[in-house]
């Protein structure tokens, strides 16, 4: 039987794990907290115990990003401790893989999530150590996909991998776009792409994809040569 605990806010670290929702819509949060307030916490969040816990941190967070913000929001500013814990479902690393698929499902059905949300959230699994490969992120967290997308996933998957951390907003790719970044990666143009955007850094969206064009076009034209 899974073990629900009430864990301190405080002691529940949001970003231990990336997850497929980076953003989240004001309005569609304030619409949670006021839910939250009203008739209480429907569906607990999910944790578990990390193996490196820190003096404030002992859990990591697996799903429940939204209710856990909604959560401090509520208990911002309050003298009492009503909102001071979450009801919280307590994982082992046994039943994250499966834990991580229920959530990226709940997210598929409420809301559209980025392509680079997506390819994120594979990149992290396997970084974490939740799965092995990328490969086997995409089966098992998009087990109904078919063929064709699931390697649109695996494509997105090796965008973030190359690209993370030098792009202004990546979630503002459309899938599009991340599919031609991906295909010129093939061709192991990842460090003149990432020259290029050294040159932009902290620019546009649009500017940061001017400078990747003409790479881009010239990838994908060695390509068909």
């Amino acid at each position: 039987m899974d073990q629900l605990l009430q864990i301190p806010l405080s002691e529940i670290r949001a970003d231990a794990l990336l997850r497929d929702r980076s953003v989240l819509d004001p309005a569609s949060l304030a619409d949670l907290t006021l839910s939250i307030l009203t008739d209480g916490l429907r569906q607990p969040v999910e944790v578990w115990q990390l193996s490196q816990p820190t003096e404030t941190h002992r859990y990591g967070l697996i799903s429940g990003l939204r209710r856990l913000t909604a959560f401090r929001a509520l208990a911002h500013g309050r003298t009492d401790a009503l909102f001071a814990t979450i009801p919280a479902f307590l994982r082992t690393p046994a039943d994250m893989p499966a834990a991580m698929a229920a959530m990226v499902t709940e997210n598929e059905i409420r809301a559209q999530i980025t392509p680079w949300e997506k390819g994120r959230l594979i990149i992290q699994a396997v970084t974490e150590g939740i799965f092995p490969t990328p490969d086997a992120a995409v089966a098992a967290l998009y087990p109904t996909f078919s063929k064709q997308r699931r390697a649109r996933l695996r494509a997105f998957a090796s965008v973030v991998e190359a690209l993370d951390g030098s792009l202004t907003e990546p979630e503002s790719l459309t899938a599009q776009r991340m599919e031609s970044i991906a295909l010129v990666l093939r061709g192991d143009i990842a460090d003149l792409l990432l020259a290029a955007l050294g040159h932009v850094r902290g620019e546009s969206p649009e500017t940061q994809w001017s400078a990747m064009l003409p790479l881009l076009r010239e990838g994908a034209a060695a390509l068909e040569d």
